[in-house]
């Protein structure tokens, strides 16, 4: 894909967006990395001379979507709102890897690594993004435990998010 330069852009007020720094991708630049569609997509390449990999191209309207930057993006190319960067991407269908430590513990749960190993890639995806998101091992431990609970008690992922949201946890 051809190198294009663009500015680092940050959303005011604009619901769960607000506060965001991300970048534009023009509805041209989208479909050359992936044409005809108007649904997101991961991309991997360049951000300046940082490497990216398994980012998601959200979709903004009118064929245009946008990359959210976030920390350790911003950490990698030394640059914050209103700076000019150069992106170079292309599709990424790499396979999301999934938990190493959330596998494991799904083999002490057989009810739940079965209702784990039914659903779709893209529904596993959800526990494995939510779970490696973590900051703190305390989080990511107590994600996994809700995660295989969960699916023991044979919840989905939004089920499962809001029986621990109504508990208080």
């Amino acid at each position: 894909m051809t190198p294009f330069q663009t500015i680092l852009q940050k959303f005011g007020e604009k619901g769960e967006k607000t506060g965001w720094t991300y970048v534009e991708i023009p509805a041209d630049i989208a479909q050359q990395i992936k044409p005809n569609t108007k649904a997101g997509f991961r991309v991997k390449g360049l951000i300046d001379n940082f490497s990216i990999k398994l980012v998601a191209l959200l979709p903004m309207g009118e064929g245009d979507f946008i990359i959210p930057i976030n920390a350790d993006m911003r950490r990698g190319i030394r640059k914050e709102e209103g700076a000019m960067v150069m992106l170079t991407l292309e599709e990424d269908t790499d396979e999301l890897p999934q938990s190493e430590e959330l596998l494991m513990c799904l083999e002490d749960e057989p009810k739940a690594l079965e209702a784990f190993l039914k659903m779709p890639k893209g529904h596993q995806n959800y526990y494995t993004k939510w779970i490696e998101s973590a900051k703190t091992i305390e989080t990511k431990t107590k994600r996994i435990t809700m995660t295989v609970h969960g699916l023991a008690m044979g919840m989905d992922y939004g089920q499962m998010i809001r029986y621990y949201r109504d508990l208080g946890k």
